[in-house]
Order: C-alpha cells, then sequence, then structure tokens
C-alpha cells in the first residue's frame, strides 16, 4: 500500500531545517524517498553513533572532503539529539562552508535541557505524525482505533505485538536510555496508568499515589512525554466571562490512539459505547494536532469547562471554533448543553457536535450561533481544505 504524506519540505537553496517527530511515524522513509541524493548519517546505526560520539569533528572533515555536486543536497543526520555535540559542526558549516542538512528526531527535550546549540533560527522546524484521514485511502476507523495510525501499525495484521514492542522497547528503555528518566520500574508503573488517563483531566496527585512516585514526579513525567512527542497536554480555555470556569488542569493525550488503546487495555469491537467514544474523540484531537503542525499554524487547542461541569471538548481559533464530538448518528439536545453554554459565552463563528451522523444537520440556533451536527468525514475534509482556520 503506497501512502502519500501530506508534508512537504521544500527547503530554498543553503536552507536547513529540523524535523521533529515520534518513533516510527516514517520520517525516516520519507526522507530516502525524498533526498535520494543526499548524504545520509545514520544515529541508530551502532557503529555510526560511538564513531561520531567519540570525535564529533568527523562530520566536519568527512563533509569537507566532498565534492560540490555531493553536497548539492541537504546532508541528513537521523536522531541527531543521541550526539547534541554534532550541532555545533552544523552550526560552523552551514555558516563557512553554505551547506545545508536536515536533522531529523524524535525529541528536542534532550537538546533544549542539556543548553545544546539549536542553531540560532537558523533551521526552519518541520513536525511528522501518524498516519491522517486524508493520507489514508479507505480509511477504516475501526481499524484505526486498535492498530494506531502509526504506518507500521496500521497496516500490520499483528497489531498487539507491534504495539506491545513499540510500547516495551521505546516507550520505556529508549526514553530511560536518554537519560530522562532514573526511576525505570516507576516510570514503567506510571506509562500502564498513563494510558487510563488518556483523555482526562490530571490528577497529579492519584497517579503518583498509585505509581508510587510523588506528585512532581508525576508531573515530570507527563512533561517528558510531550517533550519526547509522545503525548499532548491540552489546557482549558479562558476568557474573562460570567460563568465561572475550572483551575488551569491539563488533559493528557496520547499521540496515537492504537498506543492508548493498547495501556488501557481497549479492544474496539464496533463503533459504539463508551470506549469508543473517548477513542473517537481521540482521533479528531490528533486530526487537529496533526493539521496544525502540518500547515505550521501556531494554534493551541484548549478545552472548556465549567465549574459545574458544562464542558466542550476542544475549542480553537481563540474562541471562533467549538468543537464536541459524539459517537453518535443521532445527537440529542443533552449532547448539546456544554456547546450552548460556550455559544452563550463567546458567539464562536462555527460551532458544530463531529459525530456518525450521515449528513450535515442543523441542531440548535443558540445566542445567533448555528450549532450544527456533521458527519466526521466531512468534517474532517472541511478541516484539510482548511475551512475552518
Amino acid at each position: 500500500m503506497s501512502i502519500e504524506r501530506v508534508l512537504t519540505i521544500d527547503l530554498p537553496t543553503n536552507q536547513s531545517a529540523f524535523l521533529w517527530g515520534a518513533r516510527k511515524t516514517g520520517k525516516s522513509t520519507y526522507l530516502c524517498e525524498h533526498f535520494k541524493q543526499s548524504i545520509y548519517y545514520d544515529l541508530l546505526k551502532t557503529e555510526e553513533l560511538i564513531r561520531l560520539m567519540a570525535a564529533p569533528h568527523l562530520l566536519r572533515q568527512e563533509l569537507l572532503a566532498k565534492s560540490p555536486k555531493e553536497l548539492a543536497h541537504p546532508i541528513i543526520i537521523d536522531e541527531i539529539q543521541k550526539v547534541p555535540m554534532l550541532l555545533n559542526e552544523v552550526h560552523w558549516l552551514i555558516e563557512n562552508a553554505r551547506l545545508s542538512f536536515i536533522l531529523c528526531g524524535s525529541s528536542a527535550r534532550k537538546l533544549k535541557h542539556g543548553a545544546a546549540n539549536l542553531l540560532g533560527g537558523r533551521a526552519w522546524r518541520f513536525h511528522f505524525y501518524p498516519l491522517v484521514y486524508k493520507e489514508i485511502a479507505d480509511f477504516d476507523l475501526l481499524r484505526a482505533m486498535n492498530h494506531g495510525c502509526l504506518p507500521s501499525h496500521y497496516l500490520s495484521e499483528y497489531p498487539k505485538r507491534m504495539l506491545r514492542a513499540y510500547i516495551a522497547d521505546y516507550l520505556v528503555e529508549e526514553i530511560q536510555a536518554e537519560g530522562l528518566v532514573r526511576n525505570l520500574p516507576g516510570f514503567a508503573r506510571f506509562i500502564d496508568l498513563a494510558g487510563f488517563c488518556n483523555g482526562q483531566m490530571l490528577n497529579y496527585a492519584n497517579i503518583a499515589r498509585d505509581c508510587a512516585i510523588n506528585a512532581k514526579t508525576a508531573k515530570e513525567y507527563f512533561q517528558i512525554l510531550e517533550d519526547t512527542l509522545i503525548g499532548y497536554l491540552i489546557y482549558p480555555f479562558f476568557k474573562k466571562v460570567k460563568r465561572d470556569l475550572i483551575q488551569s488542569v491539563p488533559k493528557f493525550y496520547f499521540f496515537d490512539i492504537g498506543v492508548a488503546n493498547y495501556l488501557s487495555k481497549n479492544q474496539i469491537n464496533e463503533l459504539q459505547g463508551i470506549a469508543a467514544g473517548n477513542t473517537f474523540e481521540h482521533f479528531i484531537l490528533t486530526e487537529l494536532v496533526a493539521f496544525l503542525g502540518l500547515h505550521e499554524l501556531d494554534e493551541p487547542i484548549h478545552y472548556w469547562r465549567s465549574k459545574t461541569g458544562l464542558e466542550v471538548d476542544f475549542i480553537l481559533n481563540q474562541g471562533n471554533l467549538a468543537i464536541e464530538v459524539k459517537l453518535t448518528s443521532q445527537p440529542h439536545l443533552s449532547d448539546l448543553k456544554g456547546l450552548r453554554a460556550f455559544c452563550q459565552d463567546y458567539q464562536p463563528a462555527h460551532a458544530m457536535v463531529v459525530c456518525s451522523a450521515p449528513r450535515p444537520q442543523l441542531l440548535a440556533i443558540e445566542n445567533g450561533v448555528r450549532i450544527e451536527a456533521l458527519p466526521w468525514q466531512l468534517f474532517l475534509q472541511r478541516l484539510w481544505e482548511k475551512h475552518y482556520l
């Protein structure tokens, strides 16, 4: 199955770039396919890693020995976070030899916290995500819920084995190998529990107690998952209005619905029920995140919740786009309480229930705002056509 990715990396002459994305999203495959003439350094290869870790200057010496024709394309360094000192050599080569690079990695956390040279704005930033609706012909929602949307997982006939290996080999061992955590048993317990926190408001004290760690460490672990592109922290939306709102407590979502369902031990057999509904909400969130990231829109996603429990799943565009997600073919008035309250207070340009209805429906008009029910396929089509943002 051939998959055409949405991302386009089109660099002017002498322009460099960072490409960030979680492991197995397809970054390396994309670069190999689109930059076939580039010189490629793969730091996942042990011999290459050890060689350049011991002597980062070899990168400069080797590249300066190349012919102009060989250097006409961006030089690719994969897993750049494994050898931060290489960034000093890259910086020198950009400034003095006018070379361009694509620096690929699964985490900028080690670079940022280690005060690595991030090239001072000399490199554009791109992000890679799991597969999205637009990239998959004959998209199968039920398959995505159980397999996830990492390319090799979605296509596999053995998704549980793939997910088990991914979580064991990457989410725990490699994060420890990068020096991001010291208490591996505590982090392993945290990862197991985090699956059950997916899509929920975080109570760090309760999570810490269940993992036998302290609340500060629990908060730090969630931040590690966000920094390593494994999860997203979604914060509440605030403006000065009459209605009392909750304090700034984030919700957490894993970057992939398959990973989240594996950790929470959810097997989705049909598109109905609480587990399927929660996964459907998570799926729409991942599409929103990928759309914003791939189109380089610096637009945060929020949720909205009042102290009385009224809630809207996702708020974007400074309150002008309000989205409630329900896995139902016929939304009811009871599904609109949060949206109606939000429309009364903020009057968004768009308010909708994304659902499995067969056709669009006008559900209500609240304070002059039309609240529509949209089939999820139509919503995603319009989203990727930039209809809302």
